[in-house]
């Protein structure tokens, strides 16, 4: 007995991979050889948000003996990502890492982590310029202003150049929002004078806000040529309210959008979807060796760009779409 009940003992000291988005410990860590990182994830938001978790959780679970990870799910609120890394620091962690629900309110936190010395990397979104950026130290994301611009060139190539367009923006005060939004305006004024934004509105990143924004957009324009949709998930609700309404998306209205989601190559397969921008969500490895690095000591870049592409239907096939990851 005594002999299983060692056996049960070293078994639960051996599982590391745990979630704290309840944990309220004020222990510090002792001495770890591995990496022990705190990631506070946004929650679910879509199929790219999920994926991005799978990854991360993926990746640590198959090297437990070099990686102790704890995982918070916010649920799309701040104060819980807020809670998550206080737990995070008091647990005396080696890196914290998490994507910001929104730019702003993040300085008592960001303060509390360099006031305790523990590096904090920010996934795929950024903060406020007006935040100082030595409160955290590097950023794992893609160029989403880039990713707005390439939404525009191929809209306005899409729409020769003239045409009313609508767009679909994600979370308010979201830094992907707000970066594409800045992208793909600030293009078209430069670059399209032909082609008119009458609407711009938040559909929250989510299939049922984009479907329910486009309905009521439709409702209001009747000459509507092209919606630039923040998010791919926004995209296939816009799908389907065109299709209610009666009109073929991706020909009668040319749609364009961001993420580069297996569904969205699948849209694009089936005529509906004219153009994906990527951002990736298989982030991991990046995650995990950027903290693996800060943990020893080592410099790192203030922003590691993820390689990201843009696809259309010439460069979509089904080989692409079945070996999608995510």
């Amino acid at each position: 007995m005594k002999k299983l009940i060692s056996l049960l003992l070293v078994a639960a000291l051996c599982l590391t991979l745990t979630a704290c988005s309840d944990n309220n410990s004020n222990a510090k860590k002792t001495k770890n050889d591995r990496l022990v990182i705190g990631f506070a994830q946004i929650g679910h938001e879509a199929g790219w948000r999920d994926a991005e978790t799978a990854d991360i959780q993926w990746y640590a679970a198959r090297r437990t003996d070099t990686i102790e990870l704890h995982f918070a799910d916010a649920q799309g609120q701040q104060e819980n990502q807020i809670k998550a890394i206080r737990g995070f620091i008091d647990m005396g962690v080696d890196v914290i890492a998490f994507p910001p629900l929104v730019e702003t309110g993040w300085e008592e936190v960001l303060t509390e982590c360099k006031n305790a010395g523990i590096p904090v990397i920010l996934v795929d979104r950024g903060v406020d310029d007006s935040i100082d950026d030595s409160l955290y130290t590097t950023m794992i994301a893609s160029d989403h202003v880039w990713a707005g611009e390439q939404a525009a060139i191929v809209m306005e190539n899409l729409l020769g150049g003239s045409g009313v367009v609508v767009e679909l923006e994600g979370t308010v005060g979201a830094s992907a929002a707000v970066q594409r939004k800045q992208g793909f305006d600030s293009y078209m004024a430069a670059n399209c004078p032909g082609i008119e934004i009458v609407a711009s509105e938040s559909g929250d990143f989510t299939l049922d806000m984009g479907k329910e924004v486009m309905a009521s957009l439709l409702a209001a324009y009747d000459s509507i040529a092209g919606v630039f949709c923040h998010n791919d998930e926004m995209a296939m609700g816009a799908i389907e309210a065109i299709k209610e309404a009666g009109l073929k998306p991706g020909e009668d209205i040319k749609i364009v959008s961001v993420d580069g989601v297996k569904g969205a190559f699948e849209a694009i397969l089936a005529g509906e979807l004219n153009c994906t921008v990527e951002c990736t969500p298989i982030l991991a490895q990046q995650i995990f060796d950027t903290a693996a690095a800060l943990k020893a000591g080592e410099t790192v870049e203030k922003w590691i760009m993820s390689d990201d592409g843009v696809y259309t239907a010439d460069k979509v096939t089904q080989e692409l779409v079945d070996n999608r990851a995510y």
